[in-house]
């Protein structure tokens, strides 16, 4: 029974509460050569990011990972505070421009715009809360990923899926091709017979010249090996979905295998019949690779 890998696109929300804090993760992953790691983070959280890199750390091999931390206060606490030290800077200035010129005092309002006079209130408390906050953060970040994983290998089995019907098109297309390539000598004997015979003004063929002429042709059209390496391939394939953890790497390589060997049986094909079913081997291989740039 085929194993379901994990595709490298999946999505996932997790929400969190501690306290008067909330919070949400969103965690998306698309396809990537390798694991690409993006994490965005509300100011004075940085320091959270190792911790998030080793719990997503074994539970996705490959993918371009974002994961982004919407976190607030509770509607009832103040958003905002005064920055004292910078109040008072102010006032200080504002102070010495009207020792040195006549003006009206300022405004309440006018002091409070002043970049830097109010501020964010972004903080979590003392050490003990911050701490409290941000080990819930993760707690939640873990079982984001969970939901995460979960969406991958539900994508991932579909994925399995749709492969296990390519190579099994593969499969049919090759036995037909087969087939065609066993009856491929006597059409091509009788095709340079009937050549000759044009050629020739006595309209008489020399078995032996036919006979000659004819395996010459068969051994340039033979297409056994390509056959056989495309069924080999298609074995290579199967075992690879059933087999578990990341295979996609594997798979990438296999459809360039696959394709290769449809390239050489389209050239070498003595007859329009074996051709098209190479094109139609190629057409297949080609959607076979455009799935497999997903699977993890």
């Amino acid at each position: 029974m085929a194993s379901s890998h994990a595709s490298m696109t999946g999505f996932a929300r997790q929400d969190g509460a501690f306290e008067r804090w909330r919070w949400n993760w969103e965690l998306k992953t698309v396809n990537a050569r390798g694991l690409e790691w993006r994490c965005r983070l509300p100011a004075g959280h940085d320091a959270l990011d190792p911790r998030l890199r080793a719990a997503a750390k074994g539970k996705i091999a490959r993918g371009s990972f974002n994961a982004t931390l919407n976190l607030s206060a509770s509607a009832d606490e103040a958003q905002f505070r005064i920055n004292d030290a910078m109040l008072a800077e102010a006032c200080r200035m504002i102070e010495r421009v009207r020792l040195t010129m006549e003006c009206a005092p300022p405004q309440p309002e006018g002091v409070l715009a002043i970049r830097g006079v109010v501020e964010p209130k972004d903080d979590a408390g003392d050490a003990t809360e911050l701490k409290a906050l941000q080990d819930a953060i993760v707690a939640s970040f873990e079982q984001g990923v969970g939901a995460l994983v979960d969406a991958r290998r539900q994508e991932g089995a579909a994925l399995s899926a749709v492969l296990a019907d390519q190579f099994n098109q593969i499969e049919q297309l090759t036995a037909q091709a087969a087939g065609q390539a066993a009856a491929a000598p006597a059409a091509l004997k009788a095709r340079i017979e009937t050549q000759l015979k044009e050629l020739l003004a006595d309209g008489g063929v020399p078995e032996e010249r036919l006979a000659q002429e004819a395996a010459l042709l068969a051994v340039k059209a033979d297409i056994r090996e390509e056959l056989d390496r495309l069924v080999s391939h298609v074995a290579a394939g199967r075992a690879l979905l059933a087999k578990d953890g990341p295979v996609g790497r594997e798979l990438d390589f296999l459809t360039q295998e696959l394709n290769r060997e449809a390239n050489t049986l389209c050239s070498k094909a003595p007859d329009m019949e074996l051709k098209r079913l190479g094109l139609e081997l190629k057409r297949v291989i080609d959607q076979v690779r455009e799935q497999v740039q997903n699977v993890e």
